[in-house]
């Protein structure tokens, strides 16, 4: 179905919500969508709660997520009359998007191109054609800056399409074959084609359901090893099939037991082995195929230990173990000899240190890279074969570094992306012998950008229990602290990821109008080590939510902003951090955008139908079985805290097609909202019907999405330019 929207007041969509045509005369202020109530009584564990919108999750929902078009009707009519109102209460901001729109893609380098990675005989590079939403993946000989060899046109594979995305891609080592994986409705149901590069053409049979777009080609050139998604839409089995294989041609080389570990192929960054990865955020497990034999049986490196993570990483003829064993929190680097990789042969490498996270190793012939995070900032550490280390030294307060990969492993070169609200990303390439480094590519802002312009402050806010959270705060050096400022604070705290302080040619967008960006590292992430995520995780979730509170109550303890002159943002986890935020403290915020939120959190956790429930329980703890799990979930869950309180407007964003956080969460969230709080909000949905989590799969479409939310933000706060408040 095309992208449309239904007025509300159209007599269909009013006949089957029983409703009347929604131009209510108060004020000429839209009436909203009144979901009907259908009470359902769960008992679960001797408790019992009632959801009376649970109607909104349609019984074949699997194959919504595939096909949009055999969505129930009246959940169909429902969504785009919300959709309509949401259009009708934000169409005075409509040119407010389309300049912000236009703001941010004037940021953006139409044709851009990545640094090309040097493989071989080859150079291996993606770029943008002029108003291109897609990238193109192309190669050209080594050294030479013509010779272009178009290998996918993703501009191309797209038209026509409603949603089209190219999650991963991968050549072969001889260089002959260029696989990719595709995502034609955002419901992650990946197939991967195989393209035969002499002739330009993708090999007959695709290999489907593929998990996540996961794959990896075998060293030889000759097995594409990738996993399977299972009926439930998880990672279950890795198979193994001839590069110009078919279906016919599939082996099953390791099938998962537990329905709640996550599954992956990789290859050693010294090419010597196959590596399969099983694993939640508690326990992994790692097996090995030697890359010489990839048809071989594959030899378990060490069993899974619950609490015990491992990863191991080949390097100068031992394996090198980036582990958290034995309480090392911020985990510390074992070794194992080849053949003796059981935990009882592990040896101390480089000891635990509190405090000093070890992310993750890298490794190329002579180097032995690491990636740390120390109060928040990260760093990357090298280490040479005589053990003489050194670090990369950066300095500004705040700042991002990530590695940023590359084919060849005898190389001396690594290449790393450096970046910070002010500067935009910067290429580099780092001679580790020589400690040189050589800037290959700064990212381009067509419009212009004076990094002098702006100021960047970290500030730390006091957790109710003294804990100091970090605040990265970006403005215009002109924007004054005296309360006057609308300020944006974003959050996530979840799943140990860490908030870095990229550059974002998005946020600019707002600072440039005179507000305050500010990022919350509220625990349940890892920006200030492995600790900080443990201690906002399942029975200590609450902190998460605490420590974002506090962050505001900082901000405007220090005058940065004032009450109500605060919109909170976060996506997925981080709408589950606004839902909560909401009902602990509803009246500091004016205004709350939360982007595919996770809100449903008891009814979730108890579906072991979907896709990401049992994986997730050792993060948030498992309500089917556990009384204090149940409990404890219930009483944040932000959907079952709903209450009669003084909301802020509150825009909950939502993709048909989503397998992650499923469209009927912030359908529900915002029906309820509207029923147990009738004077607060207003509440706003817009459920993208072509879309999963990501939303829009073009660059340009994705900004318009963003645009939305930001012209939300301003009328939220009642912007003179968004046409006053709600």
């Amino acid at each position: 179905m095309n992208r449309r929207e239904v007025l509300v007041a159209s007599t269909a969509i009013a006949a089957t919500l029983a409703l009347p045509a929604c131009t209510a005369p108060k004020k000429d202020r839209p009436v909203p969508p009144v979901a009907k109530k259908d009470p359902k009584e769960i008992v679960q564990l001797g408790r019992t709660r009632v959801d009376e919108f649970a109607w909104m999750k349609d019984d074949n929902w699997q194959k919504v997520m595939t096909d949009p078009k055999v969505l129930r009707e009246d959940i169909r009519v429902h969504l785009e009359a919300e959709n309509a109102y949401t259009k009708t209460m934000l169409a005075d901001t409509d040119a407010l998007q389309t300049k912000i729109f236009e703001e941010m893609k004037g940021r953006v380098k139409e044709d851009d191109a990545s640094v090309p990675d040097a493989d071989g005989a080859w150079e291996y590079y993606s770029r943008y054609n002029i108003g291109g939403q897609h990238p193109l993946y192309a190669r050209r000989p080594r050294g030479k800056t013509d010779g272009e060899q178009v290998l996918l046109d993703v501009d191309a594979q797209a038209k026509g399409k409603d949603f089209y995305q190219v999650s991963a891609t991968e050549h072969s080592a001889d260089h002959k074959y260029f696989a990719y994986a595709v995502d034609e409705q955002g419901s992650e149901v990946y197939k991967v084609f195989v393209r035969d590069l002499a002739t330009g053409k993708d090999l007959a049979e695709p290999i489907e359901p593929v998990a996540y777009g996961s794959f990896v080609i075998s060293p030889d050139s000759k097995f594409i090893f990738w996993t399977f998604r299972d009926d439930n839409g998880r990672p279950a089995k890795v198979y193994r099939r001839p590069i110009t294989g078919g279906k016919k041609d599939d082996v099953l080389v390791y099938d998962e037991p537990d329905s709640g570990f996550f599954l992956g192929a990789s290859v050693s960054d010294s090419k010597e082995f196959i590596l399969i990865g099983a694993g939640n955020q508690e326990t992994s497990e790692t097996w090995l195929i030697p890359a010489k034999t990839p048809t071989a049986k594959p030899v378990l490196f060490t069993k899974r230990e619950a609490g015990v993570l491992y990863s191991p990483t080949h390097w100068q003829g031992k394996w090198y173990i980036h582990t958290n064993a034995d309480k090392a929190v911020d985990f510390k680097i074992m070794t194992a000899e080849l053949g003796k990789t059981g935990r009882a042969n592990w040896q101390p490498f480089l000891e635990h240190k509190p405090g000093n996270y070890i992310e993750g190793l890298g490794a190329f012939k002579n180097h032995l890279v690491r990636l740390e995070r120390v109060n928040a900032l990260p760093r990357i550490v090298i280490r040479d074969v005589v053990g003489a280390e050194h670090a990369i030294d950066q300095t500004e307060q705040a700042y991002d570094l990530s590695l940023d990969g590359g084919f060849e492993f005898d190389t001396a070169v690594m290449r790393y992306v450096y970046q910070s609200p002010t500067t935009p990303r910067q290429w580099l390439d780092y001679d580790m012998t020589a400690k040189a480094k050589t800037l290959r590519k700064t990212q381009e802002i067509p419009s212009g950008h004076d990094p002098e312009k702006y100021v960047v402050e970290r500030i730390q806010a006091k957790a109710p229990d003294g804990q100091e959270v970090p605040i990265t705060v970006l403005m215009l050096k002109t924007t004054k602290k005296d309360g006057k400022a609308p300020l944006l604070l974003y959050g996530y705290g979840s799943y140990g990821a860490s908030q870095d302080a990229t550059f974002s040619i998005r946020n600019l967008s707002l600072v440039d109008r005179g507000w305050i960006w500010a990022i919350a590292h509220v625990r349940g992430g890892a920006d200030k080590g492995r600790g900080w995520f443990e201690n906002g995780r399942k029975f200590t979730k609450k902190n998460t939510f605490t420590d974002f509170i506090a962050c505001a109550d900082h901000l405007i303890g220090q005058n940065y902003a004032k009450p109500r002159r605060i919109v909170a943002y976060g996506g997925s986890a981080g709408g589950m951090l606004m839902g909560a935020i909401a009902n602990l403290r509803p009246e500091l915020w004016g205004g709350i955008i939360a982007a595919v939120p996770f809100v449903d959190v008891l009814n979730t956790m108890s579906d072991t139908t979907l896709p990401l429930t049992p994986p997730e329980w050792p993060e948030w703890g498992n309500p089917i079985e556990d009384e204090k799990a149940y409990d404890y979930i219930a009483s944040y869950s932000p959907y079952d805290q709903v209450g009669d309180k003084p909301y802020p407007p509150i825009l909950a964003t939502g993709g048909l097609s989503d397998p992650r956080v499923t469209y009927w969460e912030p359908s529900k969230w915002i029906a309820r909202l509207r029923d147990r709080a009738p004077k607060a909000g207003p509440f706003l949905l817009k459920i993208n019907m072509e879309a999963g989590h990501g939303g829009a799969s073009g660059r340009f479409d994705f900004l318009k999405d963003i645009a939305f939310d930001y012209a939300f933000a301003l009328k939220a706060l009642g912007e003179k330019e968004a046409g006053g408040g709600f």
